[in-house]
This record gives C-alpha cells, structure tokens and sequence, in this order.
C-alpha cells in the first residue's frame, strides 16, 4: 500500500479533535459562568472537571487512531503496534464512559432542579456511545490478534 492512502482518514480524525477542542476554549468556561449564576458550584464543577478530564483521553484515543492509520500506510496493519493502538483506545473509551457516568448523578440534580430530562438522555448517550467504541476496539483487537497469530503460523509452516 502506497503512502498516503489514509489521508482522508487522517484528515478526518484530526478535524474530529477541532470541535472539541472549540468547546474546552470557548464552549465551557461560558456554560460555567451562566450555570454557576443558576446552580449550586458543587453541582456544576464536577460535571465541568469532568468534562474537561474526559478530553484527555479523548485526545489521547485520537493519537492512537492516527498512530494505526499510519501504520496502515506502512503496511504494519497486521502487527503487534496495531493490537497496542486499539487497546489503548479502548481503554481511552472506557476512561471516558467512565468519567460521564461519574458526573451523571450531578447532572441528574441539575436536570431534576430544572424540569430537563433531556439533560440526563445526553450523558446517558456519551456514556454508551463511548462503551460501544470500546466494544468495538475490543473485538478489532481481539480478531486482529488472532489474525497476527495465524499469520505466524503461516509464515512458520513455510
């Protein structure tokens, strides 16, 4: 495979990172300076912290998706680095379901106080959605050791 073919792919995820970060510059200090005014601070500062830790391993998942569509160009597809990306993905995803179900029963006050349901469908959808990407790298992982593995086998009978 000739470098470059995952251009689209790298665009893509790089463009991924622009909105989230647009919301942790300008998005969230602004949320925080009208629910403060609206909402007791120990409401709002852990949904904010945890909404701004959950961006750590959002980016650090977003690197290693970069890291595998490079190896894809190298045709390092099938390779033990491609099973290490997607397992640090998945734990990236986990780290943030994790962190929004940490911050879920502040938001359940909130939403309460405010007559909002909707508020708590949000986290609930970020939460699962982040479960399902991290179902979805283990598999990847899973068949592509198991593809690593035959191969092996293959190149030893040989």
């Amino acid at each position: 495979m000739e470098r470059g073919t995952t251009l689209f792919l790298k665009v893509t995820v790089f463009l991924m990172g622009l909105p989230v970060l647009a919301l942790c510059i300008l998005g969230l200090p602004a949320i925080m300076k009208e629910a403060r005014e609206a909402w007791p601070d120990s409401w709002v500062y852990p949904i904010i912290i945890a909404m701004y830790l959950s961006a750590i391993p959002f980016y650090m998942a977003l690197y290693q998706a970069f890291k595998l569509l490079g190896y894809i160009d190298k045709n390092q597809a099938f390779s033990e680095l491609s099973v290490k990306a997607l397992k640090n993905i998945k734990y990236c995803a986990i780290a943030i379901s994790i962190l929004y179900a940490a911050a879920e029963p502040f938001v359940y006050l909130i939403a309460e106080k405010d007559d909002a349901p909707g508020l708590i469908v949000i986290g609930l959808v970020i939460i699962f959605a982040s479960l399902v990407i991290a179902v979805f790298a283990a598999v990847l992982q899973k068949l592509l050791k198991n593809a690593i593995d035959i191969k092996s086998e293959n190149d030893l009978t040989i």
